[in-house]
């Protein structure tokens, strides 16, 4: 396996982020759809990181600096045949160590509520994120949890 840092330049990516936009559309309702689009994931603010393994493309996720003590955890995806095996775990442990090396006091991140998302919500868990408020700038909403984790 292994995870690069991506452009979103490659029409693979493109395919894959359209997939998990699709996904959210179908899950959430509108006003409670929070994934980023492809041009939105490429501001300056956000680095994100493809995962592949024998050439496939398996996942991706993204970590946005927020300011100088948080970042927030984006576009969380592993592709459905991939999932299962430890990948997840490895792109979230790797995305926490970058998290840390730029010296953030915690991260945070929004995910769904829905039965869709329990599997997400289960591996925040179990990196130690529990449920909080909202941040930034998302809103009290039935259909988001709300997570942070102390770095």
């Amino acid at each position: 396996m292994k995870i690069i840092v991506d452009d979103l330049s490659g029409k693979e990516i493109e395919n894959f982020l359209n997939e998990h936009i699709e996904d959210m559309k179908a899950t959430s309702p509108p006003e409670s759809k929070h994934a980023l689009d492809i041009n939105e994931l490429r501001k300056s603010e956000i680095t994100f990181w493809s995962v592949y393994e024998s050439g496939n493309l398996i996942g991706c996720g993204a970590l946005k600096h927020v300011d100088d003590y948080y970042g927030e955890i984006k576009s969380m995806r592993i592709a459905l045949g991939s999932r299962g095996k430890g990948i997840a775990s490895q792109l979230l442990r790797h995305i926490l160590n970058e998290a840390i090396d730029r010296g953030y006091d915690k991260v945070c991140l929004e995910t769904g509520s829905m039965s869709f998302f329990d599997p997400a919500r289960r591996l925040y868990t179990k990196f130690g994120f529990t449920e909080c408020l909202p941040f930034g700038e998302y809103k009290e909403d039935p259909n988001s949890v709300f997570m942070d984790k102390l770095l």
